[in-house]
């Protein structure tokens, strides 16, 4: 029988998640010669319309190409398919003759593959390969994409740091992140001293108030001259809703299919730079929303990232030949590698910032946070000679 692939991008694009779709689609050829590669347009919706395209028709060549360019390929999407879109998600990939179907993306990826495994039984092999710049999937060191946007995150912050000891005033940068930390924290990366931005880090993880935040940034400015702040577009307020929730106004909010608050626009920061120039009157203030600019970078593929993105996506064809499950990059020894893990066991679930990686007492990066992120970004350049 003529085995036949079903590849998947879904949620949000990054700068290597066609790096994963390569990787997946060399590996098919190499072990199954005869295999039809199937890409699915806009993830499960096409499955669900018999929307496919077919990657057994390109070259080596091409997919390679395709690889090295951000953004899903085979286009994404945010549908989050319960027992019944499941069911006719079944019925497409039985009609495409499916055996095996990788699933590229995050937990709720992984969600989708654990319904339909549940549902399928052993008809077809469901795999699930890591995809996300929030860092937050368990049993993962880290994920695909995180590196690439968390290096243009803390350039971006040094180079913010160096322009407000020019001209001081106070900063905010607003970073992607609805429930995890990681890619905030990644702003402190590559702080050239103690003195250096981001000064304050706003993390999901711990409580938001708009008193000490004020607080804060007064007495950072009095020591520094200048305030650098990272935030995390998730930050919640000390009753657990979003900041976004609690200080915009209702009829202003945005929610997507699945009830969640758009994070990602303006509203976050007008509701900050509002709080700074009403708490500090007369203050230089600026206050930016990174968007999406970190997640799909040309500039800031990182090798290392697009690598692993690639051997995640290899390893997911091996995957599928055990019987499928969740592809994990897991760290040990000094080396990451893929490892096959239950779907049941990053299905829904999200990893957050470790207590440890930021200091009890104030909101800055603590040792364990940054050796975690010196690991995985190394500097650029000679913090004692940055420019030379």
């Amino acid at each position: 029988m003529t085995e036949t692939f079903v590849i998947a991008q879904g949620g949000g694009p990054t700068a290597v998640i066609n790096q994963t779709l390569a990787g997946a689609a060399i590996e098919i050829r190499k072990r199954h010669k005869d295999a039809r590669v199937l890409g699915a347009l806009h993830g499960v919706r096409g499955i669900r319309d018999g929307n496919f395209v077919d990657l057994s028709a390109l070259s080596e060549q091409e997919l390679r190409r395709i690889a090295a360019t951000p953004s899903a390929a085979l286009g994404s999407t945010r549908d989050k398919p319960d027992a019944a879109y499941c069911e006719v998600i079944l019925t497409g990939l039985h009609k495409a003759g499916a055996t095996a179907f990788i699933y590229i993306g995050g937990n709720d990826t992984a969600g989708t593959q654990q319904i339909l495994a549940e549902a399928a039984g052993k008809d077809i092999a469901f795999v699930h390969a890591p995809k996300t710049i929030d860092n937050d999937l368990v049993e993962n060191d880290h994920t695909p994409g995180f590196i690439s946007a968390a290096e243009l995150v803390a350039g971006a912050f040094l180079s913010v740091d160096l322009d407000f000891r020019a001209l001081p005033g106070i900063y905010v940068g607003i970073v992607m992140g609805r429930h995890a930390g990681f890619l905030t924290t990644a702003a402190a990366a590559w702080q050239l001293d103690e003195e250096s931005g981001p000064h304050l880090l706003y993390v999901p993880e711990r409580a938001f108030s708009p008193e000490r935040f004020i607080d804060d940034v007064r007495e950072t400015t009095s020591r520094h001259g200048r305030c650098i702040v990272a935030m995390s577009e998730g930050v919640t307020a000390e009753d657990g809703r979003s900041v976004v929730e609690n200080l915009v106004l209702p009829d202003r909010l945005e929610r997507d299919a699945h009830g969640n608050v758009r994070l990602s626009g303006g509203d976050l920061g007008m509701t900050i730079d509002e709080l700074i120039r009403t708490g500090l009157p007369g203050a230089r203030a600026r206050v930016d929303t990174f968007g999406y600019l970190p997640r799909g970078n040309i500039a800031t593929i990182n090798e290392t990232d697009a690598r692993e993105a690639f051997e995640a996506g290899a390893f997911a064809v091996e995957a599928a030949a055990r019987g499928g499950g969740s592809v994990a990059l897991q760290y040990a020894n000094g080396k990451t590698s893929p490892q096959l893990i239950p779907l049941a066991n990053v299905a829904g679930k999200t990893k957050h910032l470790p207590d440890d990686f930021m200091l009890s007492d104030t909101n800055q990066i603590s040792s364990q946070g940054r050796a975690y992120l010196e690991r995985l970004l190394p500097r650029k350049f000679d913090p004692a000679k940055p420019f030379v």
